[in-house]
């Protein structure tokens, strides 16, 4: 993955300047829409292997880049 600076859209849990409660800004839109691609995609991958507890990095790898191309998919729809 490159180094280049993206829209990552903000704050995906933006605070409320007027609380009196501190909170911080969590993940960016980016993030949450990776994590949901992400929860989408994990149930269909792990039927598919024949064996779901032979954990593989370069599995994990693969499907958490693809969540965020989904993610960088979803803010550029969002931004038309």
């Amino acid at each position: 993955m490159t180094n280049e600076l993206r829209d990552d859209g903000g704050s995906a849990f933006p605070n409320n300047p007027h609380s009196l409660i501190y909170q911080s800004d969590g993940m960016t839109l980016r993030d949450y829409f990776a994590a949901k691609a992400m929860a989408a995609m994990l149930p269909q991958l792990l039927e598919e292997q024949s064996n779901p507890k032979a954990y593989k990095s370069a599995w994990a790898e693969m499907l958490a880049n693809g969540s965020y191309v989904f993610a960088d998919a979803m803010l550029k729809a969002r931004a038309q």
